[in-house]
């Protein structure tokens, strides 16, 4: 470890996370909410904070290691989950107990959307930009910014990005330099945002709301500023742009960076991950809009709206966004928990989505296929292909001891649920809408967290951050190799 490293970085990215609070500032001052104040203060202390850290070590020239890059990403996290808290906590307009802030700034920056609010609507507007920034800055995270504005890092900034970049193959580089590379994805994020705000706003959402829905659906966080979610516009036009947009951002951004640099479709048409997602996404909408169709039909319900409310759902938890449109908690049974592990399975690799990730159970699949073949031609030697590739044994290995500690982790956190005095459903499904950072979940919680006490809302918030950081970046904290010379 080079501890004044590890200082030098820590302190640069909370005095860049500070400047983040001037807009929901200035937002406060425009509005006369009451809450412009918390906002600044903030913004002073976490100046103040990060200049502390790096004043002392501006000088060191050590560039980040391996592991020093895992730290800084964990340690950050935690941070910035807490510094996120800091102006819910100081204003003085809206009651917010610490852990509900603590909760409400992680939720935000994993972009799991999950919230303890009653009451969005009538939330100060300064507030409601912030919980939409907090998951737009999340979602292609703030340390990939940070790598590309701040060229101090160098070359150690290759060992942030390796800890913060989701899916099971990390190095791949799009561009010969990583801060280029960081900036490339950052263009085509803030591209996406643009486009999808104009969408809104000519569908005819506010200029406030397109905004901060754009941030959130790019950022497939699901946060918004009304309690009814997307069902609050009651517009289908609305709800189609959500999904296509959702879509494009749960697909893989090295595809849509190569798409763009080639002119061409090419990427995007032979790549096998993005193929199986959509495949998901269809079969899952047929079988959603069958059960719906048949649900409907047997309680003399009306018809006509229930295809694009099958499709929003699904394209809304496949891609861990998780806005709804619907009480889909009290459709079928089936039908929801089919949408929990959806899911659970997430969008494509290097995405904003959660879950375990496309490629991951895709490789899983055809290993589960290889072992049936082995059983037939114990001598064979079958590789596991991924289109007409055939993929490392290093990369197999390390999605099966990823899906093991994913489910370990599962159980570990879903019994400390049940052990607080939560019932299964609700314990099953908080835990899976957690690590899989999709937000809605079913029970006790299926509207919002606002219910349950600070224990269940604490384990939440190390669920939200083991799922938005892949587990291993912060249980490799915890073994005596990482800590040994």
């Amino acid at each position: 470890m080079h501890p004044d490293a590890v200082q030098r970085v820590l302190g640069v990215l909370l005095m860049v996370f500070s400047i983040t609070m001037l807009p929901p500032g200035l937002i406060g001052v425009a509005a006369a909410d009451g809450a412009a104040m918390a906002f600044f203060l903030t913004f002073a202390l976490l100046l103040a904070l990060g200049a502390l850290l790096w004043l002392p070590v501006r000088r060191s020239r050590r560039e980040l290691r391996t592991r020093d890059g895992f730290f800084v990403v964990a340690m950050f996290w935690v941070v910035l989950g807490m510094a996120g808290a800091v102006p819910l906590v100081l204003q003085d307009v809206v009651d917010f107990p610490l852990v509900d802030a603590l909760f409400e700034s992680i939720s935000g920056l994993t972009t799991t959307g999950a919230t303890t609010i009653v009451g969005i609507d009538d939330l100060p507007l300064s507030i409601q930009y912030y919980r939409q920034q907090l998951q737009w800055l999340g979602g292609m995270g703030i340390i990939v910014l940070a790598v590309a504005i701040l060229p101090m890092l160098g070359i150690g900034g290759m060992q942030l990005y390796r800890a913060e970049l989701p899916g099971p193959v990390k190095d791949a580089k799009l561009t010969p330099r990583i801060a280029e590379t960081a900036k490339a994805l950052w263009y085509i994020y803030l591209g996406l945002t643009v486009a999808c705000a104009i969408a809104y706003w000519l569908a005819g959402m506010t200029a406030f709301d397109a905004i901060g829905h754009a941030f959130t659906t790019i950022a497939t966080g699901g946060f918004s500023t009304h309690d009814a979610s997307m069902g609050f516009y009651d517009s289908a036009l609305i709800e189609m742009i959500a999904v296509v947009f959702m879509i494009i951002s749960a697909l893989n951004y090295s595809l849509h960076f190569m798409a763009w640099r080639r002119m061409s479709t090419e990427p995007w048409r032979t790549d096998p991950e993005l193929v199986t997602f959509l495949t998901v996404l269809a079969v899952v909408t047929f079988l959603m809009l069958g059960g719906l169709l048949i649900y409907q039909a047997a309680h003399n319900l009306p018809l006509e709206e229930t295809w694009h409310h099958a499709i929003f759902q699904v394209v809304s938890f496949a891609t861990t966004t998780g806005y709804t449109t619907a009480s889909y908690y009290v459709w079928p049974a089936f039908l929801p928990v089919l949408l929990l592990f959806v899911a659970v399975v997430g969008g494509c690799a290097n995405s904003t989505s959660g879950g375990l990730k496309v490629i991951r159970v895709l490789l899983l699949w055809r290993q589960g296929g290889r072992e049936i073949l082995r059983l037939i031609h114990p001598q064979a030697q079958i590789p596991v292909k991924v289109g007409d590739r055939p993929v490392n044994e290093r990369v197999i290995d390390a999605v099966w001891g990823f899906f093991a500690a994913y489910v370990l982790l599962f159980v570990l956190l879903m019994l400390i649920m049940l052990a607080m005095g939560l019932d299964q459903i609700t314990a099953f499904s908080a835990v899976a809408s957690g690590l899989a950072n999709l937000g809605p979940a079913l029970g006790e919680v299926a509207a919002n967290f606002a219910s349950v006490g600070d224990g269940p809302k604490l384990v939440m918030c190390v669920a939200m951050i083991m799922g938005r950081l892949e587990i291993f970046t912060l249980l490799v904290l915890f073994t005596p190799a990482f800590w040994r010379r």
